[in-house]
């Protein structure tokens, strides 16, 4: 079985014993209840991980002894940015989840005309501090050590203006008369062999405008339909990064 790993925002090193946070001690000690002696891996989202053991658990004393590192970030060789209109509730929550389980180097919080998620100031700040948390926690999960940076919100018409991926997919349901096969073709004409990086664009409910779609295609995204199926807000990142790793990444 492997060690339990915990997301610490800390610098790290071996040789060394750290006392850890409120946070993780209390997931450690009062959630796992691991004791003294047990095997665990700490890694702060800066590249490696750290293993070791704890050496003292109490109630607000959980101290941990590292004495070996691993370089291995365990991600993908494709670089994905995602850029997520924000969506309402735990389906927000969810697709940050499952985007950074698959792979995805950066999220971009956007704004579009159909976005229905209006958060200012501190409000808009635990919002996104909570989604961070989220992809931290999912980093843990599947043993990657590079955790994905999750942006301030921004408009649509920023995030496109800044992209210089040299693929780029937007999600879009109705394509017209495109035949499948057209819509699932790499409409930047580019081998798997020289790609790197990726943006991919969704949606919030209701999806992107056709406004929106076209802004998207002049800077050079490529409309993708997955199927006849029209996929909720959370389900098509889930799909598409899918779609992504298996072409171009390490699936």
């Amino acid at each position: 079985m492997s060690n339990t790993r915990i997301y610490v925002d800390m610098p790290l090193a071996t040789g060394e014993e750290f006392a850890l946070g409120a946070a993780p001690a209390n997931h450690l000690s009062n959630v796992l209840r691991m004791g003294e002696g047990a095997p665990v891996t700490l890694f702060n989202g800066s590249g490696g991980e750290y293993h070791g053991c704890l050496t003292v658990v109490r109630k607000k004393n959980v101290r941990v002894m590292l004495d070996t590192f691993s370089d291995d970030n365990n991600v993908s060789s494709l670089k994905v940015h995602l850029g997520q209109v924000m969506i309402k509730g735990e389906r927000m929550d969810y697709a940050l989840q499952k985007a950074t389980e698959l792979g995805v180097a950066e999220i971009s919080l956007l704004i579009s005309e159909r976005c229905q998620v209006r958060l200012k100031g501190e409000r808009l700040e635990k919002k996104v501090s909570h989604w961070q948390r989220v992809v931290q926690s999912a980093c843990e999960q599947c043993q990657s050590n590079l955790v994905p940076k999750v942006n301030m919100p921004q408009t649509l018409h920023s995030w496109l203006s800044e992209r210089e991926e040299n693929l780029r997919w937007v999600c879009h349901p109705r394509l017209g008369g495109e035949s499948k096969e057209q819509t699932l073709a790499d409409k930047n004409n580019a081998s798997a062999a020289n790609i790197d990086s990726a943006a991919l664009l969704i949606g919030a409910e209701g999806g992107l405008t056709e406004e929106e779609v076209e802004l998207a295609c002049a800077h050079q995204f490529a409309p993708q339909c997955f199927g006849p199926r029209v996929l909720r807000a959370e389900t098509a990142p889930v799909v598409a990064l899918s779609l992504l790793q298996m072409r171009y990444g390490d699936f």
